[in-house]
């Protein structure tokens, strides 16, 4: 079966492609633009892909390898309704879908049970955790993940393996299409408006995925704050009592987060001690753009809501002190304007924030965009604000800080043509990929 994904490049779509490359399918794809990720699945052997996405592109692509299937990213039809491969597809009677339902018959086919990692923040790294306990225990396992690793691949398929660790995205629901064996949830926090215009709606879509799951493992202070209620199927730890588990990652959230996936293999695997999990989560080596180092005092991250933002300082403070230099660039002009009032004082425990043009995509047309200049006004705290762009004037600022040792964190959670590009790029900085 020749299977076509469309918007191959994303962190979503990206990995479930090498996935079925792996169980056996003929893949090729399409994106608007490329990026390391496409990059990524080609030194996988994914080659076919076509960067643009024509109508006549599409067409001719089917017509020399007839398309069985069409999965598509989410943001598609939200950016155009009539895109172009979408409507090909359509009046071609190709059958064209979202991630979810390519994934379940997979899951299907093979019998794999599926570990979903579900949350506003911290999914990424977890379900990295989650891979790599499994990797240093010697366990057959699949999986897709958001982030390249420098222990695997951005996803896998192992034809052994009894397990599927899937990064579960809440936006677009995404998450609600599944009935996972386990899940995981790292921490919620309001998002996504768009899709849950009310905190009503984004809680209740969580308790929908608690009941939709075997058995779920989530920190009391988030149970509360979706009122998850207490059965047989949910563990609610005590987050005060978590530090029994003696973690020396650094980082508060990620020590949190490994406790979570401890909690979880200990339920599956009773002959495993807290310690012995502990000692292997103490080797977790990070992911990429998870605090990333780029060159010596200069980090990418890709933080971008206000929760995820206050962990990754947290941990950059737990390092360099008060010598902590921010670039911003913040991810959707929608999303900012949702975030106005954190933006205030989200950087106060920062020396200076550089802020860079927002990374636009599904944006809402109607609202105002917010530039560097309209941001640094909003910032209170630090009152050393200051609008940049993508130019030789910031790498020298970014440079000169480095110089003085202070530790600059570029928060980034855009793909092609994003701030974590251009500082790979003007600074040399290898690849996790390569």
């Amino acid at each position: 079966m020749h299977i076509f994904f469309s918007g191959i490049g994303g962190a979503g779509i990206g990995p479930l492609a090498l996935i079925a490359k792996q169980a056996g399918y003929e893949v090729s794809g399409s994106d608007k633009q490329s990026s390391s990720y496409i990059e990524n699945l080609g030194a996988k052997g994914i080659t076919d892909v076509q960067i643009g996405q024509t109508r006549e592109a599409i067409e001719e692509h089917h017509k020399k390898h007839p398309i069985d299937w069409l999965v598509y990213s989410s943001a598609l039809p939200k950016e155009n309704p009539d895109h172009p491969e979408l409507v090909f597809a359509a009046e071609n009677n190709i059958k064209h879908t979202k991630r979810d339902e390519f994934l379940n018959e997979l899951l299907k086919k093979t019998g794999q049970k599926m570990i979903a990692v579900a949350g506003t923040h911290g999914k990424t790294t977890t379900t990295a955790m989650c891979i790599w306990m499994f990797k240093q225990l010697d366990i057959p396992v699949s999986y897709s993940v958001g982030a390249k690793l420098s222990f695997g691949g951005i996803g896998e398929f192992d034809a052994k393996s009894e397990y599927f660790v899937y990064e579960a995205d809440e936006y677009d629901r995404n998450f609600l299409s599944f009935k996972p064996e386990t899940s995981l949830i790292t921490g919620i926090a309001y998002d996504h408006p768009d899709i849950y215009p009310t905190k009503d709606d984004y809680s209740k879509a969580f308790r929908e995925f608690i009941a939709s799951s075997q058995s779920t493992f989530i920190w009391d202070n988030d149970a509360t704050t979706i009122e998850a209620g207490y059965s047989e199927k949910i563990t609610v730890l005590d987050k005060a009592n978590s530090q029994k588990i003696d973690l020396k990652l650094p980082g508060k959230v990620n020590r949190e987060n490994a406790a979570l996936v401890i909690h979880a293999v200990l339920s599956v695997d009773k002959s495993r001690s807290y310690a012995e999990l502990a000692a292997i989560m103490d080797r977790f080596p990070g992911v990429s753009r998870r605090f990333e180092k780029i060159v010596d005092n200069v980090y990418t991250d890709y933080a971008h809501t206000p929760e995820k933002i206050h962990g990754a300082l947290q941990l950059t403070n737990e390092i360099a002190g008060d010598n902590v230099v921010v670039v911003y660039e913040g991810l959707h002009n929608t999303r900012q304007h949702f975030i106005k009032n954190e933006l205030k004082t989200l950087f106060e425990d920062t020396k200076k924030v550089y802020v860079v043009p927002s990374y636009l995509a599904r944006e809402d047309k109607d609202l105002e965009t917010l530039t560097p200049e309209k941001i640094c006004e909003t910032i209170e705290k630090p009152t050393d604000c200051e609008p940049a762009a993508l130019d030789q004037d910031l790498k020298t600022k970014i440079q000169d800080h480095a110089a003085q040792n202070d530790l600059v964190i570029s928060l980034t959670a855009g793909g092609g043509g994003s701030l974590d590009e251009w500082l790979r790029k003007e600074f040399n900085a290898p690849r996790t990929d390569k």
